[in-house]
């Protein structure tokens, strides 16, 4: 878990949180108080359900929907914490516009892998969690800011922000292949990591263009 970063530099000296993140903050926030008040019809409409039920139909919009519902506070604590952490830097980069472009199809991405790693397992189970935009944005923060440090949590290891995302990977891929991580959609944070990757080098091609 990366909790700090330092060597700080440009836009990331600012405090206040860019508008895109304020906006997702509170968003999850809405969301995850009502799945307190009904929960089963919360995540009956609006988690990633599998394809080809009857029972509990999928929806367009659930490519969406999943990623703004969590399992538990602690789940919707990490995954804000490290949107603030990473985003905030990625946002005043990319600005408002592109940047809710980019966190969109992040989740959206890793619905879709999420969508065909359900089918070839032939599991039936929701899923929810904003992991597939975060772990978009933690690797374009990478790709971005490639030699800011950061500080792992466990161990505390200090490290480049490029070498963080190419262990997150490494780790994700792992831990989806070996199943040691039962009840995590690892392969649709890679999914998250995926689609990022392909906007920010189309972006970089329009801009060279």
């Amino acid at each position: 878990m990366t909790i700090f970063q330092s060597g700080r530099h440009g836009p990331a000296d600012e405090s206040q949180i860019p508008t895109i993140i304020f906006a997702l903050l509170v968003a999850n926030g809405l969301m995850f108080a009502l799945e307190q008040v009904s929960s089963n019809f919360i995540l009956f409409h609006f988690a990633l359900w599998p394809l080809g039920s009857e029972q509990v139909p999928f929806r367009i919009w659930q490519l969406l929907s999943y990623g703004f519902l969590h399992g538990s506070i602690s789940h919707l604590i990490f995954n804000m914490f490290a949107l603030w952490m990473f985003g905030r830097d990625v946002e005043k980069v990319l600005g408002p516009q592109r940047f809710l472009i980019f966190y969109v199809a992040c989740v959206f991405g890793a619905g879709i892998v999420q969508l065909i790693v359900a089918a070839m397992q032939g599991g039936f189970y929701p899923t929810v969690g904003a992991s597939g935009g975060v772990f978009g944005i933690l690797l374009a923060f990478g790709m971005i800011f490639p030699d800011r440090m950061v500080l792992l949590l466990i161990p505390p290891i200090p490290m480049k922000a490029k070498y963080l995302v190419v262990l997150f990977g490494i780790m994700e891929l792992y831990f989806g292949v070996t199943g040691r991580e039962p009840g995590v959609a690892n392969f649709a944070h890679l999914g998250g990591m995926f689609f990022g990757f392909v906007l920010l080098q189309y972006w970089r091609g329009k801009r060279r263009t």
